[in-house]
């Protein structure tokens, strides 16, 4: 269960990176109003906040979020840009997986492999 509280958490932390820079993005190429920065850099600060609360080393945290990250950057991609992916990205998409679920499960791995 914990596990899966860890990857709830991972999955928000990048929503808050992506708010933090994707409305930065919408005001220098899309000519949004300044004020976006405001929300912006809120959402930055929350992002860095959610980082803390993790209780693994700070760079197994950073490499098993980086593969979360690149997961929610794909749904980014495909509801918010609304771009279709494609087969080589649900691949693509399916190792990252498999590659946090072993990295977040270290632990359980140095127990079963003696």
């Amino acid at each position: 269960m914990l596990y899966v509280y860890y990857f709830l958490l991972f999955i928000i932390t990048a929503i808050a990176e992506i708010i933090g820079c994707y409305l930065p993005w919408l005001v220098a190429k899309q000519g949004k109003p300044l004020i976006l920065l405001i929300p912006a850099l809120c959402s930055l600060v929350i992002f860095c906040g959610l980082l803390t609360l993790h209780h693994a080393a700070a760079g197994r945290t950073y490499t098993a979020y980086g593969g979360v990250y690149i997961l929610v950057a794909l749904a980014w991609l495909r509801w918010v840009d609304g771009i279709s992916l494609g087969r080589d990205d649900y691949l693509g998409a399916l190792i990252i997986f498999l590659g946090v679920i072993v990295i977040m499960g270290q632990p359980l791995s140095k127990w079963l492999i003696k």
